[in-house]
């Protein structure tokens, strides 16, 4: 239902699963057993896998803890958008990657969740396309003491963004176990 006219693909974003973004994530290791598990049924189904990685000062280009978790393999044809703002679409070539591969869905997974996670989500829906986010297939580390709930209610997200709409576009959560990568559920 994207807005985006010629766009009727969809993508699996895999968004900042990297050493130093996930070292004290919460459920760690079954969060990106879901993302793997994602990325291995996308690339079955011919569903484009699309990664985003995060630099900054604190985590420079190169570095160990830049670098994408063991765990998850890219595959050579598999395009990685590097950012250095939370909104993937900010200062990248996102747009330019999802627009030559006729995308207008997402599925989005990654880390984390109340900072890069959520504003691709909303950096997609405001630019026309639909974003679905798999609800067990993000995390985030504890950033209780500047006031963001504690990561083991990382749900609220879920939460909201199941009921969250825009006009001619869909939001909406499913869980790595019923996301259809190819359709709208």
């Amino acid at each position: 239902m994207t807005t985006l006219d010629g766009r009727p693909g969809s993508a699996l974003v895999v968004i900042d699963v990297q050493n130093d973004v996930v070292s004290g994530a919460h459920e760690r290791d079954a969060v990106v057993a879901n993302i793997t598990a994602l990325v291995d049924r996308a690339r079955a189904e011919e569903v484009p896998v699309i990664w985003v990685q995060h630099s900054s000062e604190g985590m420079p280009i190169d570095s160990d803890g830049w670098q994408f978790v063991p765990e998850l393999k890219l595959g050579e044809s598999e395009p990685v958008v590097h950012k250095r703002y939370a909104d993937s679409f900010e200062e990248t070539d996102f747009e330019s990657v999802l627009a030559e591969r006729g995308i207008g869905r997402l599925i989005v997974t990654g880390a984390q969740t109340d900072e890069c996670i959520r504003s691709t989500l909303h950096g997609a829906l405001v630019r026309g396309y639909d974003a679905l986010l798999v609800s067990d297939a993000h995390t985030t580390e504890d950033q209780s003491e500047w006031g963001a709930p504690t990561p083991d209610k990382v749900a609220h997200t879920n939460l909201y963004w199941t009921y969250h709409t825009a006009p001619g576009r869909q939001a909406g959560t499913a869980t790595t176990a019923e996301v259809d990568l190819r359709g709208a559920g």
